[in-house]
């Protein structure tokens, strides 16, 4: 079977390109690399170095593949603020893009990453897939749109998709980003021996979900009969303050941590219901997050580009 991965060097795309070659895919990669890194790119995937806002280019790489797990997007509420209409083109335009190569193709599913900012400020916890969707940033207004068209295609076309509503992802292959995940964010904090800046009173609350859970929602949602769209989360939950305090215990450095105002775009708790994924395709998240977090801080200490950018700004 034949699979293409859409931001494949990136974070999440390459930890599911990896578990794809395991299970005997012939994997396809295109990312254009403005935030994932060729290094995260396995050796036997086939790499495409380009953009989903190029039709040309995303209808090359979706030839002949049976699956497409597309996860190329501009991503993060700060990074929509401060340039909404980049957020657009990449998150609407090049989803559109990425449809016609499937609705061309004729794959056997798109499983298309969403996010768990379609919700804004969230009215009742767990957060159940009809919970009102009503976006505070335009991240979370160009994931709800390219959700939307995800569900027309295949209304319209027969297009078979399921769209995985992510919450916080952590793990491996999350590199700094100041636009990006708290958890990276506090690593680099960490690792240069300086306070982690908590904005708000940190006893906000988020659902931090690893990587590999994220990973087999995609696969098995992809191998199911299943389509519509789906929260990926972890089911608990864990204050900013609470994730602070661990990140220090399992990296076995204090720096402590300093506070700043709330962030406009930021909700204040967050937990998933992934009932309807654990039925659904038999989703079923088993990492701790202690244990995940002390394996990520050990994958970052050891990781050659963090290291290097780490010693350029001695």
């Amino acid at each position: 079977m034949k699979a293409l991965v859409t931001g494949g060097a990136g974070f999440i795309g390459s930890n599911i390109s990896m578990k794809l070659l395991e299970m005997g895919f012939e994997v396809t990669i295109l990312d254009d690399l403005s935030s994932g890194y060729l290094s995260n790119v396995p050796e036997r995937a086939q790499f495409i170095e380009g953009s989903t806002v190029d039709g040309e280019t995303v209808n090359e790489a979706a030839s002949g593949v049976d699956y497409i797990f597309h996860l190329a997007a501009s991503v993060g509420n700060k990074r929509s603020i401060d340039d909404p209409i980049y957020d657009a083109t990449i998150n609407v335009l090049g989803t559109l893009n990425v449809l016609e190569a499937a609705r061309k193709t004729g794959v056997k599913k798109l499983v298309y990453s969403s996010s768990a900012g379609i919700f804004g400020e969230l009215k009742t916890l767990p957060i159940k897939e009809d919970h009102p969707q009503e976006p505070d940033s335009p991240y979370g207004v160009s994931k709800l749109a390219a959700e939307k068209n995800c569900l027309v295609y295949m209304k319209l076309y027969g297009v078979p998709c399921v769209c995985l509503r992510y919450f916080n992802v952590y793990g491996v292959h999350q590199r700094f980003d100041a636009y990006g995940n708290v958890i990276p964010i506090f690593a680099d904090r960490i690792l240069r021996g300086i306070p982690m800046t908590i904005f708000g009173d940190g006893e906000q609350t988020r659902d931090f979900v690893n990587v590999a859970d994220v990973a087999q929602a995609n696969i098995r949602s992809a191998l199911s009969p299943a389509t519509g769209v789906f929260n990926i989360g972890s089911g608990t939950r864990i204050t900013i303050n609470s994730l602070a305090g661990l990140m220090e215990k399992v990296s076995g450095r204090s720096v402590g941590v300093v506070y700043g105002p709330e962030r406009p775009g930021d909700v204040r708790d967050s937990l998933a219901d992934a009932g309807e994924a654990i039925k659904g395709f038999a989703y079923d998240p088993l990492s701790d997050i202690e244990i995940g977090l002390r394996e990520y801080m050990n994958w970052i200490k050891s990781d050659q580009i963090t290291c290097r950018r780490l010693e350029s700004d001695i």
